[in-house]
């Protein structure tokens, strides 16, 4: 082999050898980003920057939940380097073995990438915090994050506001990364609802660093850096002083109250007890608190007025008394016997004494039970339709436009659906064609099957201040001083039963309250229409249960109590509403402190504990 040949070889070896050097080099420059990555983070800090969440207001301007600083230490696993464990653990203290096993927690976590920030211990104690601070050169890796938690005013509304709490894996996942273990977000409440709106949005700070992590500036200026946005600031449609006071009414009870404003649908009062104060969700402590309401027998987390169906009792007889007369089987002057109760057939429902026979005004007034039952019994056994399934299909078309036995679309997570049976629901239990009036007879005076939510009685009773409509009941007034834009908070929603009917009904509901079963609910000067209940409930004593809208002409509220276990709605239900209403319209309530006192005072769930009645009754007050 020549000299020439050997020196084509040796040059060529070089040359491949040279070109996988460059192919190597420029790879490593410009293609491979985790080198770029690797020596950026040699250099640059990466910092989240947290928005402060949007304030929320009452819709008198009164502040309910506002912002306060929290301090979380964030790790960055690649930067960790030469970690004095034994200092870190002193200051932090914890033990190492509790420092290794958050490590592998966070290496664990879903999307975990080494080169970004994840929370190593969540809000740091003022101490901590400052011996952080002083220390933090010799924690390369480590650096706090400034945030917010929320903060309450108050103790009331905790249904209202929800809470705040960390994302899951799943919200982390549905969120293409904006999200990061230790992030915080609406769960329930308006915080969940108004999410968008009251989170902001997250910025990004870039910080140069030196080797023992110090920061040296910012990187280029600023330049590539991003503000975080602010969330919105939120008005509710709430009046914090009536809220207020239903809850100091209703409590040591079990039950619901939901005020509304009609014209609007805006929800002047949502109150659920027992209930809790908001501010045991916020802080180190927020898992440990959960956990003991979430064990609590009396369901203090559970929202009540959005998702408990009750038996609306009597007050279902304002329902009876409209699809009657709009199919044309009840008018003003229909008359109906009562003697102890409504009799057919060897079936028997009971009443209370009264004066017998009672026309249309004085049955609502009187809350007759043998009266609607006649109704009832007329409206299914309508010889104006073929079939019995067919006039219960009306009947219940009728109903449901009242907005009853199905979701009304509040702008609250957790809302129920309530229950109207369906003709098909009754197919199922007794055959096709194999039951009639007299099988349901209980619809008539609102029990049986019934299940209506407390929010759904307010909404029907707005239905009747309207005279035949009402606006989707909403909790948000405004959002940034603009009004709430959502259509459907904007849209009248017709029931199927002509205007013209209304008036014979509210007369009747004013005579309740003037000389009828809920005359403990009168206020000098107010004109009150109403209707007491007392639900039938197979588990214990009675529930009590009351609507009414004030004043009679340009109703400016209508409310729904249920107080589970009580008895006749005109002992607990009738006189908190009619307190409330005073509140509302005169912003005075201690006119009758008496009364204020005793409801005040009431500890039912006490007596309910001990009550081992389960004795179903038929009166229906």
């Amino acid at each position: 082999m020549d000299n020439s040949y050997k020196s084509k070889i040796l040059f060529a070896v070089f040359l491949i050898i040279g070109i996988t050097y460059l192919s190597r080099l420029f790879y490593l420059q410009i293609w491979d980003e985790s080198y770029i990555r690797y020596a950026q983070n040699n250099v640059l800090q990466e910092q989240t920057i947290y928005p402060a969440r949007g304030l929320i207001y009452d819709r008198n301007g009164e502040l309910l939940v506002y912002n306060d600083a929290i301090y979380d230490l964030s790790v960055i696993p690649e930067q960790v380097k030469d970690l004095d464990t034994v200092a870190f653990c002193e200051v932090l203290a914890i033990s190492k073995e509790d420092f290794l096993a958050r490590f592998q927690k966070i290496k664990k976590q879903k999307g975990y990438v080494p080169y970004r920030p994840s929370v190593f211990e969540k809000q740091l104690t003022i101490p901590t915090y400052a011996r952080f601070q002083e220390m933090l050169f010799d924690f390369k890796g480590f650096y706090v994050e400034v945030r917010t938690d929320r903060k309450y005013k108050h103790s009331n509304a905790a249904h209202i506001m929800g809470y705040i709490g960390e994302v899951s894996e799943k919200m982390i996942e549905k969120s293409n990364g904006y999200y990061r273990m230790g992030d915080f977000i609406g769960i329930s409440g308006v915080e969940r609802s108004y999410e968008n709106d009251l989170g902001g949005v997250k910025g990004i700070r870039y910080l140069l660093v030196d080797s023992k992590s110090r920061a040296q500036g910012r990187y280029k200026n600023g330049e590539f850096d991003t503000a975080a946005i602010a969330g919105k600031n939120i008005k509710l449609s709430i009046d914090y002083k009536l809220q207020e006071l239903g809850e100091q009414l209703i409590q040591n009870k079990i039950g619901s109250i939901v005020a509304i404003e009609p014209a609007t649908g805006e929800i002047l009062a949502l109150i659920s007890s027992p209930s809790y104060d908001p501010n045991l969700l916020i802080g180190r402590d927020r898992g440990k608190n959960f956990a003991a309401l979430s064990n609590d027998l009396t369901k203090p987390l559970f929202n009540r007025p959005l998702a408990a169906p009750y038996p609306p009792g009597s007050i279902f007889k304002v329902i009876m008394s409209l699809v009657g007369q709009q199919e044309k089987v009840l008018f003003p002057s229909t008359s109906y016997g009562c003697y102890g109760g409504f009799n057919a057939g060897g079936l028997h429902v009971g009443c209370h004494a009264h004066n017998s026979p009672l026309a249309l005004r004085g049955g609502i007034a009187i809350s007759c039970n043998a009266y609607f039952c006649n109704v009832y019994r007329s409206l299914v056994n309508n010889q104006h339709y073929k079939k019995t399934e067919l006039a219960y299909k009306e009947f219940y078309r009728h109903v449901t436009s009242f907005g009853l036995g199905h979701k009304l679309g509040v702008d609250l997570f957790g809302e129920g659906g309530g229950f109207v049976p369906t003709a098909e629901y009754y197919d199922k239990i007794y055959g096709r064609y194999r039951w009639q009036a007299l099988t349901t007879i209980s619809l008539g005076i609102g029990q049986g099957e019934l299940g209506i939510t407390p929010l759904q009685m307010a909404n029907a009773t707005a239905v009747v201040a309207n005279r035949g409509y009402f606006m989707t009941p909403h909790i948000v007034k405004k959002i940034n001083n603009r009004d709430n834009s959502k259509a459907e908070f904007k849209t009248k929603h017709w029931c199927s039963v002509d205007t013209s009917y209304f008036q014979i009904v509210i007369d009747g509901m004013e005579d309740v309250v003037n000389h009828g079963t809920a005359y403990i609910a009168r206020i000098p000067g107010i004109a009150i229409c109403g209707k007491t209940g007392t639900a039938q409930n197979p588990h214990g004593k009675d529930h009590s249960v009351f609507f009414a809208f004030a004043p009679k002409d340009n109703p400016k509220i209508a409310i729904a109590v249920v107080i589970e276990n009580a008895g006749f709605g005109a002992t607990w239900a009738a006189p908190i509403a009619s307190l409330m209403i005073e509140e509302y319209l005169t912003r005075k309530h201690d006119t009758r402190i008496e009364l204020v006192e005793r409801l005040v005072k009431a500890d039912l769930i006490h007596k309910i504990k001990n009550d081992s009645s389960t004795t179903i009754k038929t009166k229906q007050r």
